[in-house]
């Protein structure tokens, strides 16, 4: 059973960047296209960005604007989510998740990932 396991969450004020981290078991690189989401309180959990687990390219929600940066660290097994330029409506539970796939493909939806880590606060005051 893959296991994700989020960090780097926590309190700024608006215009800070903050990079989240997401540990996973080895091999998972080889097997599961990456993505990260976000929940606001009493909202649906959103696409925020996602990785294609062979070509390494990656793809964005459109809300982020160039803000929001994937990428992962093969060595370290850790992929992360740099995000700059943040503002209050970025606040949120932001979540790793993984999706098992033979191709080289990113999913955008929530229900095509199957697994998820515990998710961690990105919280951006005004």
């Amino acid at each position: 059973q893959v296991q994700l396991l989020e960090s780097g969450g926590g309190l700024v004020q608006a215009g800070d960047s903050l990079k989240l981290s997401c540990a996973v078991p080895e091999q998972t690189f080889s097997n599961y296209a990456m993505g990260w989401f976000r929940q606001a309180t009493g909202k649906d959990r959103q696409f925020v960005a996602g990785m294609r687990k062979i070509s390494g390219s990656a793809y964005y929600g459109v809300f982020t604007k160039g803000r929001f940066t994937i990428s992962r660290d093969n060595a370290k097994n850790t992929v992360f989510l740099q995000m700059d330029s943040l503002k209050p409506e970025d606040t949120a539970v932001y979540y790793c998740a993984a999706r098992w796939t033979q191709y080289d493909d990113v999913g955008t939806q929530a229900h095509e990932y199957d697994v998820w880590g515990q998710g961690t606060q990105v919280t951006v005051s005004s």
